[in-house]
């Protein structure tokens, strides 16, 4: 079977080409230290893959010290994390691949214990569906405006530190999802009520970037964004909704839609009867418009070949976790030695952080890992 379609390079919109059609996803890995700054073990961990594939989305960085989502998460909220920010992109964009710094805020879904005063934040005042889950605080206008223009600095940051492009994370039931959300989002002002009004914060974050892109560099800077296609919740976002999402984002100059799902062949998770694939309906409305990255439970190179056939673009997660070298691989014909399992002695080998290391052992199913 020939890969030559994964080998091909691909033009963004924003004039940056991406050397072939694979992207590293972006993954957390609990690894930074407390203060949100990178660690060696997370820079050995990026190197080990930052070779062969055209671009790697990083794990989240959050905007501002109140958005912050995980234990060890790394930050980009103020500039003397830049030196932080300078070293992940050097050492992503010297093994050859563009380096993307994936932007976040995690509203409602932000540990307390991670955030300044143990107080979370989100559109209103309701509490996500998961056990143990807290009220968050309403946000204000001037809470709304602060993180808007978070964004924006962490944006400015991502170009001082040299990055490549910067993926706003509007997916993952996060703050900017939670803005968009029926179920999240209560408001009956500006910010919410109407679909039209629940698209505002997240169409303000996307014009926040693209200004700062605009005043901050003259170089060709990659600027995606990243959705889920439906919410479980009731009410929540639909397929429709999420249809209506794309078209305005679409009207944005940015390079890529990425949509976060767990198998790109997968039907709905609101509605068990329409099994047509989330990414494949996404492409045919919108594809024509902008790039689509598609994503989930794609293994080997026949997978991606497949998954080719119907958008543009690529990002493996867990694979490149299991096999730093996938696209060395396929670039070299040793496809059959390309490793789909883990086992427990393979931490060092693949060079994995140690907190992620353990949250993959200590999550049964969620990586294929043999005894």
């Amino acid at each position: 079977m020939s890969n030559q379609k994964i080998l091909e390079p691909f033009r963004l919109r924003s004039g940056v080409e991406l050397k072939n059609r694979v992207l590293m996803a972006p993954m957390t890995n609990f690894s930074s230290d407390e203060n949100g700054v990178v660690t060696d073990e997370e820079l050995a961990y990026y190197e080990r893959r930052s070779a062969g594939v055209g671009a790697v989305i990083t794990a989240c960085v959050y905007v501002t010290k109140d958005g912050k989502g995980f234990p060890g998460e790394f930050g980009g909220d103020e500039d003397e994390l830049i030196p932080s920010l300078t070293r992940l992109a050097s050492t992503i964009k010297g093994k050859g691949a563009k380096a993307i710094l994936q932007i976040f805020h995690g509203g409602r879904m932000a540990p307390p214990n991670e955030v300044p005063n143990g107080q979370t934040i989100s559109a209103s005042a309701v509490a996500a569906e998961r056990d143990g889950a807290k009220i968050p605080k309403e946000m204000t206008e001037e809470d709304i405006s602060r993180i808007i223009n978070a964004f924006g600095e962490t944006t400015r940051r991502a170009i001082e530190a040299g990055f490549d492009g910067v993926e706003i994370h509007g997916a993952n039931t996060y703050l900017i999802q939670q803005f968009f959300s029926p179920h999240s989002n209560r408001r009956q002002d500006q910010w919410g009520g109407s679909i039209e009004k629940r698209m505002n914060f997240p169409k303000a974050i996307v014009e926040e970037v693209l200004q700062t892109v605009k005043q901050y560099t003259t170089d060709p800077f990659i600027v995606g964004y990243r959705f889920s296609p439906e919410e479980a919740e009731n009410p929540g976002i639909t397929f429709d909704d999420t249809l209506k999402l794309t078209e305005v984002l679409a009207s944005y100059p940015l390079d890529y839609l990425h949509i976060s799902v767990q198998d790109f062949w997968g039907g709905s998770i609101r509605d068990h009867n329409d099994t047509g694939s989330r990414v494949v309906r996404i492409q045919d409305h919108i594809g024509h418009k902008i790039p689509i990255i598609g994503v989930g439970s794609l293994h080997t190179p026949e997978d991606v070949n497949k998954a080719l056939d119907v958008v543009p673009l690529i990002a493996l997660g867990r694979e490149l976790i299991i096999e730093p070298d996938w696209m060395k691989k396929v670039e070299t014909h040793q496809t059959e030695d390309i490793r789909t399992t883990l086992s427990k002695n393979d931490q060092e080998a693949l060079v994995i952080p140690t907190p992620l290391w353990q949250a993959i052992m200590n999550t049964p199913g969620w990586f294929p890992v043999q005894d």
